[in-house]
């Protein structure tokens, strides 16, 4: 489904559905004797949403070994290295003393349920409604409670979004980690500034942001391309191609310097490499040039 001004979606149709994908991925790199990551909600959530081929990729039944793209353990090290990442960043900020954090579109993130959150930490979800009540209430079912004080706000990000976090009880005067995980090729160019300049002026210094870098290479449509062909080849019908925003856009890295964060770049090659992993060396990398992801500090 292309996207356009308003459109809606749950968590089995356009942009929601990645969502769940992710989710799938993260339960089947959790799978195994020796699992790359450790998120025991994912294939829960997965379940209910009822998705038949994302089900079958929670529970390793698919053959991706023969896709001549990228196989199985190329997929588990890639959502490992992703997820990984926003977990350290979390963890390594609360270990600084942040101890409010805003997850951005968060989806099937289950990191305010699965992460060591040290006491007195408040963590905000936001995304739309029926997206917060459906997991709220999967994981409650299934026994799960947040190991942080959370706090949900059902509100869309192309509406007022800051004033809602705001009347949930956000502190604007307290330092904040912030994470855009998989989200900002979901946005037009100027949404996504405009989000970027929101997050700016809720947030103190010593705040902290991490997101995806995205080269121009892989805005050119190109990756979005080959990843729905191979989605395809297993049975999904997400069509990335028209999900994503590709073309010119400011990079986040030089809007947020420009808003002044002090903002490190890790390229997917280095962050393969810190967790101990080969970079990958197929047409895939190639499309997507320089992407990695990105940390940024205020003041």
């Amino acid at each position: 489904m292309t996207r356009s001004d308003g459109d809606t979606w749950d968590l089995a149709s356009s942009v929601g559905a990645t969502a769940t994908s992710v989710a799938s991925t993260r339960a089947f790199a959790s799978r195994g004797p020796d699992p790359l990551i450790a998120d025991p909600y994912a294939v829960v959530l997965v379940e209910a949403v009822g998705l038949p081929h994302f089900v079958k990729v929670a529970h390793g039944e698919i053959d991706f070994d023969s896709d001549p793209l990228f196989g199985a353990q190329l997929m588990r090290e890639q959502i490992a290295v992703r997820t990984r990442f926003f977990d350290d960043f979390l963890t390594d900020a609360t270990a600084d003393g942040v101890t409010q954090a805003v997850i951005l579109a968060s989806g099937l993130d289950t990191r305010v349920y699965r992460l060591p959150w040290p006491a007195g930490t408040v963590v905000y979800e936001i995304d739309q409604p029926s997206v917060i009540e459906f997991k709220t209430r999967v994981l409650a079912e299934n026994g799960a409670a947040p190991s942080a004080e959370r706090r949900t706000v059902g509100v869309d990000l192309r509406d007022d979004w800051a004033a809602a976090l705001r009347g949930a009880g956000f502190d604007p005067a307290a330092p904040t980690a912030w994470i855009a995980e998989g989200l900002l090729v979901y946005l037009p160019p100027e949404a996504q500034d405009r989000l970027l300049a929101g997050v700016t002026s809720l947030s103190a210094p010593g705040s902290r942001l991490a997101t995806e870098h995205m080269d121009a290479k892989a805005l050119t449509g190109e990756w979005a391309r080959a990843m729905t062909e191979r989605a395809r080849r297993h049975g999904s019908d997400i069509d990335l191609e028209a999900l994503f925003y590709t073309g010119p856009r400011t990079p986040a890295a030089e809007h947020l310097q420009a808003l002044g964060w002090q903002v490190r770049l890790l390229s997917t090659a280095e962050a393969y490499l810190a967790n101990g992993f080969a970079p990958p060396q197929n047409e895939l990398m190639a499309m997507i040039g320089d992407s990695g992801y990105l940390s940024a500090r205020l003041g």
